[in-house]
């Protein structure tokens, strides 16, 4: 008999893996509260009435907690939302999870380090800098400190899901080049390392079949940067003589980006790496099967 797996905030880019990897060998129900796509049915996560009968009603064996807030100047400006989807959240995805006795996965992110290290293990001590970051770790924190039985995983700079989906650094990229942008303002003074979505999903496959439970950083192999990613994007497109890359720093976007983002978010992935369970693909190979798989006749 297939396990079950109830998957919250299933409406985004992630989601769009998760269902992609599980929906062939569990049964899985998925729900946002924005239902843009069938398989999806409607749950506000923040209700924890709702959210504790929808799940008991299907009686999962795990609870994959997904959904939050990603976009930055968005959680600056609406402090208490933030919080109430971020945090509040996943402390109801936590009661849930204890009350049915089953495993929870929860999904944290390589901002909330302050970026004055290089690189940041799976044992480092965050220290967020703005409100998106710090909603972001008190959920991780809740999780780690009251759930029975847990995974968190740190994603970095996601990429998945394509031009439907996809809001973040590629798809921006994508969508200028589209428009007939020959000129890249790219920033330099970022690093970090991007995580696309369904290497993501089958690294969490793999932990939760091994029942390695805890805490773990999961993103693609090789550190880069912003700039570096645009660079590469570029020639896998073979657009190198059509399209200049103009190195820039984060001044140059600050009335658009001005929520504090770290210099570096590099993540190291040794827990998966030791556990021998790491899906997580060299960031370049991830880009080239993203591209392949998702803009194939976008331009």
């Amino acid at each position: 008999m297939k396990k079950r797996i109830y998957i919250s905030g299933c409406g985004g880019m992630l989601g769009e893996a998760f269902y992609k990897i599980f929906s062939t060998e569990y049964d899985i129900k998925c729900t946002d509260i924005d239902l843009n796509e069938s398989w999806l049915s409607f749950l506000d996560f923040r209700d924890r009435v709702s959210y504790l009968k929808d799940v008991e009603d299907f009686n999962p064996d795990f609870l994959f907690h997904l959904g939050a807030y990603t976009n930055l100047e968005f959680c600056e400006k609406n402090p208490d939302d933030t919080y109430l989807t971020n945090t509040l959240s996943v402390e109801n995805a936590v009661f849930i999870s204890n009350n049915l006795n089953i495993p929870l996965l929860y999904i944290s992110t390589a901002g909330i380090f302050d970026g004055k290290k290089e690189l940041y293990d799976d044992w480092d001590i965050p220290n967020p800098l703005g409100v998106y970051a710090r909603s972001k770790y008190m959920g991780e924190r809740y999780v780690c400190e009251n759930a029975n039985r847990f995974i968190v995983c740190r994603a970095g700079w996601m990429m998945g899901a394509g031009p439907k989906k996809d809001k973040k650094f590629i798809n921006k990229l994508m969508k200028q080049l589209k428009d007939g942008k020959r000129e890249l303002f790219i920033v330099n003074d970022k690093d970090g390392t991007p995580t696309y979505t369904h290497d993501f999903a089958l690294t969490v496959k793999e932990l939760i079949e091994n029942e390695y439970w805890g805490l773990y950083n999961c993103v693609c192999s090789g550190q880069t940067s912003r700039l570096e990613v645009a660079q590469e994007l570029v020639k896998l497109l073979n657009k190198q003589d059509d399209v200049k890359i103009l190195a820039v720093d984060s001044s140059h976007f600050k009335d658009i980006y001005f929520a504090e983002r770290p210099p570096s978010e590099r993540l190291l992935t040794k827990k998966l790496d030791y556990r021998k369970v790491n899906k997580m693909r060299d960031w370049r190979i991830s880009l080239k099967d993203y591209l392949d798989n998702y803009y194939k006749n976008y331009l």
